[in-house]
C-alpha cells in the first residue's frame, strides 16, 4: 500500500512515517519544503505522480493564538490547503485521512462530545479546521476525519516537553485547572490511524487516549511520572488571558471507534508513563 503523509516533519507526521515504514508500507512523507499544500498545481502534480492508496493529511497551521491576528493565513492553509489535498486525493481514488481538532467544539457541554455533536468553534484556528472538515466532506468520497486533542510526542513542541523544560528552571508553576480534555500520545494516535486506514469504515472519529483531566492534573501527572519535585498551583483561564479562546470542556466520547469495533485507546496515564520512560526523558530526582 502506498501512503502519502503531509506535514511529515510535525510531531504526528514523523511518528506516522516511522510506523508506516516499520510496517513495510511504501511511504512518501512531505514537509512544507517539499509540498506547499496551498499550491494547488503542486499538490495535484505530486499526488498524481505518486498515485497513493491513502493520503494522510497532517499538515496544518497550528499557531492557535497567532491565528487570531492571521486569519487569512489560517484559512489559506487549513481550509483551502485541505481542499487542494482532498481534490487531488479524490482524483487518484485514494482514501483520505484529515487530522482535525477538539477546537471545533465550543466547550459548553457537560458530557463527552461524540462525533455527531454539533460543532461551534470559538477561535479562528477552530473555524479554519472545521472549514477543512467541510471541504473534505464536500469534495471527497472515501474519507476519515480524525479529531484529536492535547497531542504530545517525541517530535515537535508540546505541553509535556514544555512542563519538563520549565521544571528545570523553576520550582513552582501555575497551570490552569478549568480546561478539561483528553491528552493524546502521538504513537497511540498513529497506531489507531494505521488500523482505520486498512478498512472502509469511513466517517468522523474522535481519537484520543481514554480518560480525561485538566491541564493542572496533566502537569501534576507529568512531574509525578518523571520523578520531579515541582509545586504546581491551580489557576483559572482568566488568570492567563490568551488571544484565542479555548474550549473549557472538550472531552471526547469515542463513539465511532466503539461502534466500528476498533481497539479502545488506552488510558492517558498509561500512555504518559510510556512516553516519559521510553522516549528518552531522563528522570530527574
Amino acid at each position: 500500500m502506498k501512503v502519502v503523509v503531509t506535514g511529515a516533519k510535525g510531531q504526528l507526521g514523523t511518528d506516522l512515517v516511522h510506523l508506516l515504514a516499520d510496517r513495510e508500507y511504501e511511504v512518501y512523507g512531505y514537509g512544507r519544503e517539499e509540498l506547499d499544500i496551498t499550491n494547488f498545481e503542486q499538490v495535484k502534480q505530486i499526488i498524481g505522480k505518486v498515485n497513493p492508496d491513502v493520503v494522510i493529511h497532517a499538515a496544518a497551521y497550528t499557531k492557535v493564538d497567532l491565528a487570531e491576528s492571521e486569519p487569512d493565513q489560517a484559512f489559506l492553509i487549513n481550509a483551502y490547503g485541505t481542499r487542494n489535498v482532498a481534490v487531488a486525493s479524490e482524483a487518484v481514488g485514494a482514501k483520505l485521512v484529515y487530522i482535525s481538532t477538539d477546537y471545533v467544539f465550543d466547550g459548553m457541554a457537560t458530557t463527552p462530545y461524540n462525533e455527531f455533536a454539533p460543532t461551534n468553534p470559538l477561535s479562528v484556528y477552530g473555524k479554519s479546521k472545521l472549514a477543512g472538515e467541510q471541504f473534505v466532506r464536500d469534495l471527497h468520497s472515501k474519507f476519515f476525519i480524525v479529531r484529536t486533542s492535547w497531542v504530545y510526542g517525541k517530535h515537535g513542541n508540546n505541553f509535556v516537553k514544555t512542563m519538563l523544560k520549565l521544571a528545570q528552571e523553576r520550582d513552582e508553576l501555575m497551570v490552569v485547572h478549568d480546561q478539561i480534555g483528553c491528552p493524546t500520545y502521538t504513537v497511540d494516535l498513529a497506531h489507531c490511524i494505521l488500523e482505520i486506514i486498512q478498512t472502509e469504515k469511513y466517517g468522523i472519529y474522535h481519537v484520543s487516549n481514554s480518560g480525561h483531566c485538566s491541564w493542572y492534573e496533566f502537569a501534576k501527572a507529568i512531574f509525578e511520572e518523571a520523578g520531579i519535585d515541582v509545586k504546581v498551583n491551580p489557576c483559572t483561564t482568566k488568570d492567563f488571558p490568551r488571544p484565542a479562546p479555548r474550549p473549557a470542556y472538550s472531552v471526547f466520547d469515542h463513539l465511532s471507534l466503539r461502534l466500528n469495533k476498533f481497539k479502545k485507546m488506552r488510558n492517558w496515564k498509561h500512555a504518559l508513563k510510556d512516553f516519559i520512560n521510553n522516549d528518552g526523558f531522563v528522570k530527574l530526582r
